[in-house]
């Protein structure tokens, strides 16, 4: 589970404006350092098959908050796969 303080850091880093909490860039974000995190956790525990669901769910949602961001503006979406360092 991400700590408090990592994912205000993770948001804090991909804000549109000051008081954003909640837009497509923020989203994908923190969807990408959980996706990191349970992909560690699964390194060690290969047989978690619940950690491996969420983790397929997370990656699902994270590509379609993608795609709706490339569809949206395709400049905001290239900046954001080269900071997160996503492949397409």
């Amino acid at each position: 589970m991400i700590s408090s303080e990592n994912k205000t850091k993770v948001i804090s880093d991909n804000q549109v404006h000051k008081t954003d909490v909640g837009s497509t860039q923020v989203q994908v974000a923190v969807l990408t350092t959980r996706i990191k995190e349970i992909t560690a956790h699964l390194k060690e525990n290969k047989h978690d098959q619940m950690a491996r669901r969420g983790l397929l769910q997370m990656v699902g949602r994270r590509k379609r908050l993608l795609k709706y961001l490339e569809a949206k503006s395709y400049e905001e979406y290239q900046g954001l796969i080269a900071k997160l360092g996503l492949r397409k």
